[in-house]
């Protein structure tokens, strides 16, 4: 349902707000017009796990879309809508013949996993296209440490020396993110550029077991970790709340750059999964472990979307979301993705192998809960 602006100062004056008339942010608020011209949307990547969800959002609201991959990875959820979309087949690392000599109006660059990658397709598409979108991440905030976790942050843009091995793959991932956000900016200008640095994002179609684990662990009951202090915040955000906000974003070709990080209160760990069990029925016991020596020393660093409070990850879930909350983000209840997540989960898109070894596989976190329960009983006395 679209929103008059009149409803949106409304809005945000209930909420506390100050809005600036005319400025940028209130009109990113808003989807584009339905008598725009529909877009052509070029997508690199597009077939992991938010390329589908851009995908389904992008046709439903009548859009062109192409996808620039290998041709190798299968989607794992909105495999039907891959028939209604242009497949171009290549390599970031050496082969981009299939995008010379095309038009698009804008493209979203999803899997930049190296910073040449955008270099070369930025430099190659910046007279092609009119808007590049790069999906970047708060890594580029690495070491989380300190207060301002706002956009206008410092990046990460180099390993600093004498850092230990150990540390060296979190801060190479936060400055390849760093410079390929700049490899953007240097090829199409601020004017032309989107960046977006999401947060942990979770939701059905997720590739990772980090979300479905406490779906899982949940559903099963019993004694129950939950690390760190009661007070301590996460952030994650769904996938197709992302989704469809960038989207929304080229439609209305709001620039700048922006983190996407939810939800859109400060959401502690306790509530966090005391709202997944609310979808479940299963007796639990939960077991608060707030000593952080105990948990470093068992190697419960992080059990994610949040990971306990290192210096190095203090400030992990305190990135600054109100600049794209101006810009129209979004945010479902932690009960619809949970709900959702679910519903995928238990389809044939999940193998059982995959079910059964969230909990029970060697690099579950389950399998060791017995033994640390039983170590921190003894350290209690």
């Amino acid at each position: 349902m679209k929103k008059s602006r009149r409803e949106f100062l409304e809005i945000s004056l209930a909420l506390g707000l100050t809005p600036i008339i005319n400025s940028e942010p209130i009109q990113s608020f808003f989807d584009a017009k339905e008598d725009e011209k529909k877009l052509k949307i070029l997508i690199l990547g597009g077939t992991s796990f938010l390329g589908p969800h851009q995908i389904a959002y992008a046709l439903e609201r009548g859009h062109e879309v192409s996808i620039f991959t290998r041709g190798k990875t299968i989607p794992k959820i909105h495999q039907e809508l891959f028939s209604k979309v242009e497949k171009l087949v290549g390599d970031r690392e050496d082969n981009l013949e299939a995008l010379k000599n095309r038009k698009w109006d804008v493209v979203i660059d999803n899997s930049g996993r190296k910073t040449k990658w955008t270099e070369d397709t930025a430099q190659l598409l910046k007279d092609q296209v009119d808007l590049y979108m790069y999906t970047s991440s708060i890594s580029v905030y690495y070491p989380y440490t300190g207060k301002d976790f706002s956009e206008s942050r410092p990046l990460v843009t180099a390993v600093p020396e004498g850092t230990p091995e150990e540390d060296k793959p979190v801060y190479e991932y936060g400055v390849m993110k760093a410079t390929s956000e700049l490899a953007t900016i240097n090829a199409f200008g601020k004017e032309k550029s989107i960046i977006v640095r999401p947060a942990l994002i979770v939701g059905p179609g997720d590739r990772t077991d980090r979300f479905p684990y406490w779906l899982a662990r949940l559903e099963k009951g019993g004694d129950i970790i939950i690390p760190g202090k009661k007070d301590e915040v996460i952030q994650y955000i769904d996938v197709r709340d992302l989704a469809e906000w960038m989207i929304r974003l080229l439609e209305n070709k709001t620039t700048g750059i922006y983190n996407g990080s939810g939800p859109g209160f400060d959401m502690t760990t306790n509530a966090f999964v005391h709202g997944i069990h609310a979808s479940y029925n299963s007796p639990v016991n939960y077991i608060q472990i707030d000593d952080l020596t105990f948990l470093k020393e068992n190697e419960i660093i992080g059990i994610q979307p949040w990971v306990i409070q290192l210096p190095q990850y203090a400030g992990m879930s305190q990135s600054e979301n109100s600049k794209a909350i101006a810009a129209g983000l979004q945010f479902r209840t932690l009960s619809e993705t949970v709900m959702a997540t679910k519903e995928w989960w238990n389809s044939d898109a999940v193998t059982q192998e995959r079910r059964d070894n969230i909990l029970t596989g060697e690099g579950s976190f389950m399998k060791r809960e017995k033994d640390i329960l039983a170590k921190w009983n003894d350290r209690k006395g």
